[in-house]
């Protein structure tokens, strides 16, 4: 199989723009999505930034395009302004060739009116994020009828913010006819539901670079069983993951692991079956969002958890199963970023360590914890802090609401906030720590839409 741009049924003039722009290989994600693309078929490709994709799905776009047809034509949904701009500018570039074919962006944090006089003239491609381009189709400004390809790029992060129920509410606007094309880093259980509710039989694909063994660097380290926690400590210091699961047999281990860390300014939370669901869901908002290091779990609290970025995996003893132990492991290195998972064995160990062996049919990869560099008094702190408002998606609020409060006139810059996590009756919002407090005072003096909320720091 030629893996020529060439050897596709494209034409000339996109040919020539690719030849201009100097892509002449296609990446594999472009090899593998873009003979589906092109003979109109739906498509969920697991795929990160940075695997082409975005020309990918943009030659998919403009090939079919009538560009004497001046409505949109094609919708690309994407999670945040940046990527919005980046997708936008790349679309704009293998274009070139064509006759005056029109992209333009909507995203949220700009005014409205211009976007509206842009409308007016007509755009064939539209790109955008949900909340900006929901607020464009119920005003009328945006028509969605014409419609025949939709793009949800980077989809695991827009339902990561919230945008679930923005996006299923957009699609509804098109016609059932058109093409769905979705890119994920991740296939979590909501993008499967919203595949279910919206696509036509689609094909997948997916990257196998994603669950190579040599993603995952795994070190054993003797202990006696009185030095456990005293063992997490170090080698959380030592290597510092920015996100890293320790798991435990016992909800009273989780207790004792998590207080301890804590007490040695590790921020750390536990995860296990004695939590009540509001607890649950503050807790993996929090480790999700990057206001906590280190989740402290058990095997089955830590079920369905879903995080894209594990640095490291701890194993604060070895499992009885080796299998639950491949598992365990498998949660780090994900995203194409190498992953690092570490078990401390006691003595008594030994037979399970001889059974994780013989099903990885390779020898373990023994290390002195005495190598590691002594306990300093430093700390692992995270990068953001969350505030927990009391309205949640009851109250008919949208992640777009509390963005807005937070970076409206005067307010905090948009890159200082992080994931948004709605749920019923509560909004957990990321903030970077040292904007926290500013944060707070601003959610403390405004009305998010129209209502007061009390707000606090976790």
């Amino acid at each position: 199989m030629t893996d020529a741009f060439s050897s596709l049924p494209l034409p000339a003039s996109l040919l020539a723009s690719l030849d201009a722009i100097g892509y002449r290989q296609m990446t594999p994600i472009q090899a593998q999505s873009l003979p589906t693309i092109l003979a109109g078929n739906d498509l969920i490709a697991q795929a990160k930034t940075g695997s082409g994709k975005t020309a990918a799905f943009a030659l998919g776009l403009l090939a079919p395009l009538n560009p004497r047809y001046f409505g949109c034509q094609a919708l690309v949904l994407c999670p945040t302004r940046e990527l919005a701009d980046q997708v936008a500018k790349e679309i704009r570039a293998l274009a070139r060739g064509s006759s005056n074919i029109k992209v333009l962006t909507l995203c949220g944090g700009v005014p409205f009116g211009p976007q509206i006089g842009s409308l007016e003239h007509g755009a064939h491609i539209v790109v955008g994020t949900p909340g900006r381009i929901l607020e464009h189709v119920r005003k009328g400004t945006l028509k969605l009828d014409g419609v025949n390809h939709l793009v949800l790029d980077e989809a695991d992060r827009m339902l990561d913010m919230g945008f679930v129920d923005s996006i299923s509410e957009i699609i509804e606007q098109t016609p059932g006819k058109r093409q769905t094309l979705l890119f994920s880093a991740t296939y979590p259980q909501g993008i499967e539901q919203l595949a279910a509710r919206f696509m036509r039989q689609p094909q997948r694909i997916e990257l196998e670079s994603q669950h190579d063994d040599s993603q995952i660097e795994q070190r054993f380290y003797e202990i006696d069983p009185d030095q456990r926690i005293e063992a997490v400590a170090r080698l959380l210091l030592h290597f510092r993951p920015a996100s890293s699961v320790v798991f435990c047999q016992t909800k009273q281990q989780c207790q004792e692991v998590a207080t301890m860390l804590n007490a040695r300014k590790i921020s750390a939370l536990a995860l296990h079956g004695d939590l009540e669901q509001r607890e649950r869901d503050q807790v993996l908002a929090m480790f999700a969002n990057q206001s906590c290091c280190v989740l402290v779990a058990t095997d089955v609290a830590a079920r369905g958890l879903d995080i894209d970025t594990l640095e490291a995996v701890i194993n604060l003893e070895l499992t009885r199963d080796p299998q639950v132990h491949i598992h365990r492991i498998g949660r780090s290195g994900r995203a194409g970023e190498k992953g690092l998972a570490l078990s401390l064995v006691a003595p008594s160990e030994a037979g399970r360590a001889r059974a994780i062996e013989e099903l990885q049919q390779a020898p373990l990869n023994w290390a002195n914890l005495d190598n590691l560099k002594p306990l300093s008094d430093e700390r692992l702190l995270p990068p953001m802090t969350t505030l927990c408002i009391n309205g949640g998606r009851k109250d008919k609020l949208r992640p777009g609401d509390i963005l807005g409060a937070l970076t409206g006139e005067g307010g905090l810059p948009g890159a200082s906030i992080g994931k948004i996590a709605l749920y019923d009756h509560n909004a957990y919002v990321a903030v970077e720590r040292e904007r926290a407090k500013e944060g707070l005072q601003r959610l403390s003096e405004r009305k998010v839409k129209g209502r007061s909320y009390k707000a606090r720091i976790l």
